[in-house]
């Protein structure tokens, strides 16, 4: 059986890359989607006409992953594709996220990054030559940034590990891409605040367009996926200058 397995498939990025991805892999068997709202991967299920096996569950929660491994174990599918999209993001300062709530830090933390982790390494044993591995970064991840901070170093190490395990795991015929987008128009907003920067107004992506790009960078064999010129301006400056001086300006424009 071959599959592809995507977390935090009920809404936003996660859910557009289940929507595509049955016309990128014509020979897929299942897609295995992951997220908490069982009601929201019960409406993706019917919208598609390829078989969908629901594994609903908080990847916060060890239980997730224990159902993921054993599901794994039972069947032995091949994996094809493994999107991580699950994760998400609080804007403020770190003093005034941590007043707000205790775990909200660490949270981000361990979605981001322990629950991505430990997705690759259930994974990585029922994936062949031809397999891929999509993890969602951001643009974020160029460049620290105050009042994003904890959002933006978790998005660092999703960006390092990924071009590290590129380099690991070419060799095999596995292909590992990090998707750095700018901001999407999705639910991630409703949690880390609204957007209110009028610059980050005028980038703001559709899910889709950055999902297509995304899964044909994968195709192509990129480590890295970045949608829109404005994005790939920011990444070549936060290359070119400094961070000490991007932040100093980040910090000029907020007053």
């Amino acid at each position: 059986m071959k599959i592809a397995v995507v977390t935090g498939a009920s809404s936003g990025i996660g859910r557009e890359f289940v929507r595509q991805i049955e016309h990128f892999y014509k020979d897929l068997d299942e897609i295995w989607v992951i997220a908490r709202r069982k009601e929201r991967l019960d409406g993706l299920r019917q919208e598609m006409g390829m078989p969908i096996r629901i594994l609903a569950g908080d990847l916060l929660k060890k239980q997730i992953c224990r159902d993921y491994h054993n599901a794994l174990k039972t069947l032995s599918p091949e994996v094809r594709m493994l999107v991580n999209a699950a994760g998400f993001g609080k804007s403020g300062t770190f003093r005034d996220i941590a007043a707000e709530g205790k775990k909200l830090q660490t949270d981000m933390v361990d979605l981001n990054c322990r629950a991505l982790t430990r997705m690759i390494q259930l994974t990585l044993p029922y994936m062949k030559k031809g397999g891929r591995i999509i993890n969602i970064a951001s643009a974020a991840a160029f460049c620290p940034q105050p009042s994003f901070a904890v959002y933006a170093a978790a998005k660092s190490y999703v960006l390092s590990l990924s071009r590290a395990l590129h380099a690991e795991l070419k060799p095999y015929g596995i292909i590992v891409t990090a998707v750095c987008p700018g901001p999407v128009d999705t639910e991630f907003f409703d949690v880390s605040g609204s957007l209110t920067d009028p610059l980050k107004k005028l980038t703001l992506a559709k899910p889709s367009r950055v999902v297509r790009k995304a899964l044909l960078d994968s195709r192509n064999r990129r480590e890295l996926s970045v949608y829109g010129c404005a994005m790939k301006a920011v990444r070549i400056g936060t290359k070119a200058f400094p961070h000490r001086l991007i932040i100093l300006l980040e910090e000029m424009f907020k007053k």
